[in-house]
């Protein structure tokens, strides 16, 4: 059979950009219509992690929950579960829905009091760059698109729903989007209302807390912020106010070059965010059995280390060398083609932190780009706050743009 030198071609240059895991048959998640694991022993048998209480919901997580946008299978999902682990988040736009069904599917047939599962689900018609929603919006739009998550689930109800790319205090106290979460929590649909934020974190933490209608927050939390301050005072405020945290991007962007050739230990990275007694769990998307074990006993003892706290005053000293974007939005205007950096600067975060092909591809399909990607500036004159080389990463981003969707796992 005569092979296509178009789909070679992206083939390699997409093993390039993200590693083996991009190409189909590699760590691929098995079908929505496959058979669930077998249920798991009785639930007495399973390991009790290191927890916290989670704000006013009455719940107490484990200090590591399991982000699926990486999971590869139902059975590692099921192997998560049965190590202690006990909150499983998801979101609308992992694998276009289809992440929602995998874990619907390794979680059937287990108590259903026994595990947490959460989403993000997107409005429809959200400005995650402008940080808006339709002035039009109505709610009956959000509970649908929420119904069709709790469908996905297969589950009789979604223990947390979240509003994703909530930065702005007049996004998050947004009369549509509290009328919808009232509503699906008296219909029993969600049990707890969320926001989930990338940038202006200690903002969005204040305004959750002040909006009195959210039980819980995912905000990017790590060792690399540039507002430590702010965002200690913000989380301090949202724990008075009754509201759970949970903390992501809490490895910023997973390694410290996109070659890995510059050391970097992830494990003191969770254990700098566990030092504020203010977040109840990390959200650790995992992949693989070798990184859930070593998740597992970093909980052991959460006490830094002096190297640990010397590996990471090393690793923050060269900001340029990471990959983790502050979603400051310094750079909002500065580029005449008025690009939306921020959201490629993470689009490169998941394709070469985290080696997520697929993420990285659906966070770059929402940015409008030309085919001649910087090639008509002589130089770039972006400055970044975080000293990334602006132009270089675009542009090397940007060649995911011409890659099949079917390439990718997730």
């Amino acid at each position: 059979m005569a092979t296509n030198p178009r789909r070679e071609f992206l083939k390699k240059g997409l093993a390039g950009i993200c590693g083996a895991a991009a190409i189909p048959g590699i760590l691929s998640p098995r079908s929505a219509h496959d058979a669930p694991a077998a249920p798991s022993a009785a639930t007495a048998g399973i390991p009790s992690l290191p927890s916290r209480p989670l704000g006013k919901t009455g719940l107490t997580t484990p200090l590591i929950s399991m982000g699926t946008a990486e999971a590869p299978t139902v059975e590692f999902i099921r192997q998560g579960y049965d190590a202690g682990i006990k909150f499983f988040f998801s979101a609308t736009y992992y694998g276009h829905g289809n992440n929602e069904r995998l874990v619907g599917q390794a979680l059937k047939g287990l108590p259903r009091d026994s595990f947490v599962v959460g989403t993000a689900a997107t409005a429809e018609g959200t400005n995650a760059r402008g940080g808006t929603l339709p002035k039009d919006m109505k709610a009956a739009a959000y509970i649908k698109t929420a119904e069709d998550s709790l469908a996905r689930f297969g589950l009789d109800h979604i223990d947390m729903l979240f509003l994703p790319f909530a930065e702005k205090r007049e996004f998050i106290i947004f009369d549509p989007v509290l009328e919808a979460m009232t509503t699906l929590k008296k219909q029993g649909k969600i049990r707890f209302a969320g926001i989930a934020t990338h940038g202006g974190c200690d903002v969005a933490l204040k305004a959750a807390a002040d909006a009195k209608a959210y039980d819980v927050v995912m905000t990017a939390y790590n060792f690399k912020i540039q507002n430590k301050e702010a965002m200690a005072e913000a989380l301090a405020y949202a724990a008075k106010a009754g509201v759970g945290v949970f903390a992501f991007k809490t490895t910023a962007g997973g390694a410290s070059d996109k070659n890995r050739t510059q050391p970097f230990n992830s494990s003191a990275a969770l254990k700098w965010v566990l030092q504020d007694p203010h977040i109840s769990s990390i959200i650790s998307g995992m992949s693989s059995i070798e990184e859930m074990r070593k998740n597992l006993e970093m909980l052991k003892d959460i006490k830094m280390s002096e190297q640990e706290l010397k590996d990471l005053k090393l690793a923050a000293k060269r900001p340029d060398l990471g990959l983790y974007c502050q979603q400051c939005r310094q750079c909002d205007g500065q580029c005449p083609a008025n690009l939306d950096i921020p959201t490629l600067m993470r689009s490169y975060m998941y394709a070469y932190g985290y080696r997520n092909a697929a993420q990285a591809w659906h966070t770059l399909d929402s940015v409008e780009m030309n085919g001649n990607t910087c090639g008509s500036c002589e130089a770039c004159t972006v400055n970044c706050a975080s000293g990334f080389d602006v132009r270089e990463r675009i542009q090397d981003i940007a060649r995911l743009k011409a890659v099949p969707r079917e390439f990718l796992r997730g």
